[in-house]
């Protein structure tokens, strides 16, 4: 396996919880050193938003927290992401439906690491800033967990 470890968040519009989910992990990733062992990105199972960046509730919360969303553009999920990432890391049920549409490969759920349990991170779209501080609590967490579980497998 290369040194690099490919991570990419899917959700459906990749405007708010995939690319808070990137900012998340790519943070973490930073506070722990090891940029040069990761390559992190995100995208969107439609085309609905292509090139636009995250939603002003998603960059909010996350600046926030310390983290800079502000070079990310969305992106729709391509077959070639699921032969080059190693973990596809969804955000819910229908983002794996979607996500197997596309091509078999690496596909989990994010909330699979989450210590308070399995499920599906909610769409915060149009919920108001609380459901982006909701989903931002989850991802963090859930983050957290995933990164310690690739350190450990991988012995990063």
């Amino acid at each position: 396996m290369d040194s690099t470890l490919n991570v990419l968040f899917v959700c459906l519009g990749n405007i708010c919880r995939s690319p808070l989910a990137e900012g998340v992990f790519r943070h973490r990733v930073q506070r722990a050193g090891l940029e040069d062992r990761f390559h992190v990105d995100s995208c969107g199972t439609s085309a609905y938003h292509v090139g636009e960046p995250p939603d002003p509730g998603s960059v909010s919360v996350a600046g926030v927290h310390g983290i800079d969303l502000s070079a990310q553009r969305s992106r729709q999920l391509r077959p070639d992401d699921l032969r080059t990432f190693h973990y596809v890391v969804c955000m819910d049920a229908s983002n794996v439906r979607n996500t197997r549409r596309v091509g078999d490969g690496p596909i989990r759920m994010l909330r699979e690491w989450d210590p308070e349990g399995p499920g599906g991170v909610p769409d915060p779209w149009g919920g108001g800033l609380g459901g982006f501080e909701r989903v931002f609590a989850i991802v963090d967490r859930s983050c957290a967990a995933l990164l310690d579980d690739i350190r450990a497998q991988h012995g990063v």
